[in-house]
């Protein structure tokens, strides 16, 4: 491996190893020499992508500016559609409105809305999921990701709880109600004592993120709240679409 290389691979092991860490960590979770890791993991301090206390070492803001470069990130685009709608959501059911993607077979949180009150949800903008046990995922999955259905399937299905769906047969018939409704249900599938609903945001076909909001089960009915999610997930589609055709008419 290059020294480039190995740098990125340190700096993705702060996803494993926590916000916090040190050489012999991060040696650990990589498995380069702890002496490679020192050296590289101050070349990054040095270069303004890690901030160093003591032996420790933790992402700078400097990373947190990269990832809010991305264009889902960007005025106009994916989360700042989204976030007038999840608002509107958490006003409503008052527990937790969630923004996910698909990444390869997981979910990937985009953005979180939750009150000081109510179920505690562990979930972490920037974290993931497998999509297979979250609403998000079974949301997103039907429309136009049968690849990802498949690499699943013969992946195997991952249990998050004793609830998650582990019979391939059950998860192909529950993916056929979700596209045939439009709606997703997540009961304790992902954590225990949390159920959630979720809708699709279709673009050209394809299932590009989906929202939820998502409560304590026994007090949170997510059949309630499915018609206002799928119809936020509607009009976040339009817009964005109304966004995509503007920017390619710029480009024109």
């Amino acid at each position: 491996m290059t020294s480039v290389t190995k740098a990125l691979i340190l700096l993705d092991a702060f996803r494993q190893v926590g916000p916090v860490a040190g050489v012999s960590d991060l040696a650990r979770a990589t498995g380069l020499p702890k002496s490679t890791a020192f050296r590289l993991l101050n070349q990054l301090a040095a270069n303004g992508f890690l901030n160093r206390n003591g032996t420790d070492y933790r992402l700078s803001q400097h990373v947190f500016e990269l990832g809010n470069s991305v264009p889902m990130c960007q005025p106009g685009d994916l989360r700042s559609i989204a976030g007038p709608f999840l608002s509107e959501l958490f006003a409503a059911s008052r527990t937790v409105a969630h923004l996910g993607v698909l990444d390869d077979l997981d979910v990937l949180y985009l953005d979180k809305i939750q009150g000081r009150t109510g179920a505690h949800v562990p979930t972490v903008v920037g974290s993931r999921v497998p999509a297979s046990c979250t609403a998000l995922g079974k949301a997103i999955l039907p429309f136009g990701h049968r690849d990802s259905i498949e690499r699943i399937l013969q992946a195997g299905l991952e249990r998050q709880t004793r609830y998650s769906i582990a019979a391939p047969g059950l998860f192909v018939s529950e993916l056929k109600q979700v596209r045939e409704r439009g709606v997703a249900f997540d009961r304790e599938e992902s954590a225990l004592g949390l159920t959630s609903v979720a809708a699709p945001i279709i673009w050209r076909g394809v299932a590009i993120a989906a929202i939820s909001t998502s409560g304590p089960t026994g007090r949170f009915d997510p059949v309630l709240y499915g018609s206002q999610v799928k119809a936020a997930a509607n009009e976040i589609a339009a817009l964005y679409g109304a966004h995509m055709r503007d920017l390619e008419l710029e480009r024109e």
